[in-house]
């Protein structure tokens, strides 16, 4: 007598009541995951409707902000008010929406800003593109930049 040999292994059979219970246990599970989807997504909807509309378009600058027109001449030189700044590794430019702006998608466009520099460095460190109403309103603070890179001997 031969055999064969058969690489597949078979399962033993199942009786009905285990196949019953588990469609049961199935159909309870996919129940509940679907329970769960409709009470994130319900989590999720005001979530989204904050990003879109962030404290009814009213953005609080920091104290240290001053105001100004900003151009963005490269990914680190910019012109703000008429002087030459560079901008620190990690500036951020924000839009009015208060979204993130990539530099290297606005050189060559100038803004009308709120933005603080850096005291250490001098350097531009932030700076918040204003739409209409927020430049309408007055803020305090000056438009000239200061910095503290000093060139010659500081000694004398």
């Amino acid at each position: 007598m031969t055999t064969t040999f058969c690489p597949l292994p078979h399962a033993a059979p199942v009786s009905s009541a285990r196949k019953a219970y588990a469609r049961a246990t199935w159909r309870s599970r996919m129940a509940a995951a679907a329970v769960f989807g409709v009470l994130a997504a319900a989590a999720l909807a005001p979530a989204q409707a904050q990003v879109s509309n962030p404290l009814g378009n009213v953005r609080n600058f920091p104290e240290a902000a001053q105001r100004g027109t900003l151009t963005i001449l490269g990914v680190q030189e910019a012109r703000l008010n008429s002087k030459d700044v560079r901008m620190a590794p990690g500036m951020r430019l924000f839009s009015p929406q208060n979204s993130l702006v990539q530099r290297h998608t606005v050189i060559g466009q100038t803004y009308k800003v709120n933005y603080v520099i850096e005291a250490s460095t001098g350097m531009l460190h932030s700076a918040w593109i204003l739409s209409e109403a927020e430049a309408a309103k007055p803020i305090k603070g000056s438009d000239a930049v200061t910095n503290n890179i000093t060139t010659g001997n500081v000694l004398k």
